[in-house]
């Protein structure tokens, strides 16, 4: 197996240059450095990468503990951590709190038990635990898509990395009032977790801009799944006075309000109306298509991150919450037509006047 020393004879520098391009440790002329990249390559050598962080301390590894993988949300921002951590050398170590205080904090002991240099998480609705083990052990961490602000002592310490919730909520409440709803429900997501309580803001936000009174009993809670969103929605259309329009607050509770407003044998849009928070792969598979709220998914796991980086290369600099914006999809299952299909002009593709076809 070819060493470091191999690597450097064949590239005709010593093995500390070697080193300093493997580790980025000092900068190194581009012709240098690619010498050493060719002879690497030529000779099939590895780093050993553990004999490397006994030295440096530091493994190159991220650890990402994230709730319900299995969701196409997290599954994008998993993708986006995965290629971020790799674009920058680092490796990634998963684990799966599974909402629950006491098995997060258990799954990020174990995660710190591996030497990661820090780690990125998505919160449960109590992470008063998980808080108090990180600043405890004094890990580098950022908080993932749920903010902790107000919900555990120290979490200001932390960066915290998410999308607006508020404000995209408020626009599919208002986009339904918009075309004529007066009742509006809401699959509401687990009680505790700041996306579920923001989204609830939203949805306030979003009746009060359009002159409707807000009424407790069109909120349901559906715990952020799919079995718990067809219960809520189940219990919204038994009201006496059901709602006309309906907003699911993530892509799980869509999957179970679908299935409740089946099994009434209800017709989106024709008996109700409905909009969701999160968009996925196949909403513009469904009949009618999905109106949603698409959150950045892949953006904010690369975010992640890059924050992350940000704060191993600066351990002191002040904690900041970034938040990325998400975007409107307009689409057919609020009640609004199917755009007509766009003709194509004729003069498209065609040379302009004065201009050969090859200018």
């Amino acid at each position: 197996m070819p060493t470091m020393a191999d690597v450097a004879r064949s590239a005709g520098v010593s093995v500390a240059t070697v080193s300093h391009v493997l580790n980025g440790t000092r900068p190194v002329l581009p012709h240098t450095r690619q010498a050493v990249l060719d002879a690497i390559d030529a000779l099939g050598y590895t780093p050993n990468t553990l004999a490397r962080s006994l030295v440096t301390s530091r493994t190159r590894s991220i650890g990402l503990a994230v709730s319900a993988i299995s969701n196409p949300y997290f599954t994008e921002i998993l993708q986006g951590v995965e290629a971020a951590a790799l674009e920058h050398g680092y490796s990634l170590l998963i684990a799966d709190p599974h909402d629950d205080p006491g098995h997060e904090r258990k799954v990020v002991q174990l995660l710190h038990e591996r030497r990661v240099d820090g780690m990125i998480v998505a919160p449960s609705a109590d992470p008063r635990e998980l808080v108090a083990y990180l600043r405890r052990h004094d890990v580098p961490a950022v908080f993932l898509d749920r903010v902790v602000e107000g919900r555990a002592e120290g979490a200001q310490r932390f960066d915290q990395v998410c999308a607006e919730s508020a404000e995209p909520m408020a626009r599919l409440v208002t986009h339904l009032a918009g075309l004529g709803h007066r009742r509006i429900g809401l699959v509401a997501g687990r009680p505790g977790l700041s996306t579920t309580s923001e989204r609830i803001t939203g949805y306030r936000h979003g009746l009060a801009a359009a002159g409707l009174p807000f009424e407790e009993r069109l909120v349901a809670h559906g715990d952020s799944e799919s079995a718990g969103g067809e219960r809520a929605a189940a219990a919204l259309l038994s009201l006496a006075a059901p709602p006309t329009a309906l907003v699911t607050a993530n892509n799980a509770m869509t999957i179970g309000a679908l299935r409740a407003l089946r099994e009434r044998g209800l017709t989106v849009p024709g008996d109700l109306a409905l909009a969701c928070f999160d968009d996925f792969a196949w909403a513009d598979l469904f009949s009618p298509r999905l109106t949603a709220i698409a959150q950045p998914g892949k953006e904010l796991g690369a975010e992640a991150v890059r924050v992350l980086l940000e704060r191993l290369a600066e351990p002191e600099r002040p904690a900041r919450t970034v938040r990325l914006a998400c975007t409107f999809v307009h689409r057919t299952s609020c009640g609004c037509p199917e755009p007509p299909p766009r003709r194509p002009d004729p003069s498209e593709g065609l040379p302009q006047p004065g201009k050969g076809a090859d200018s």
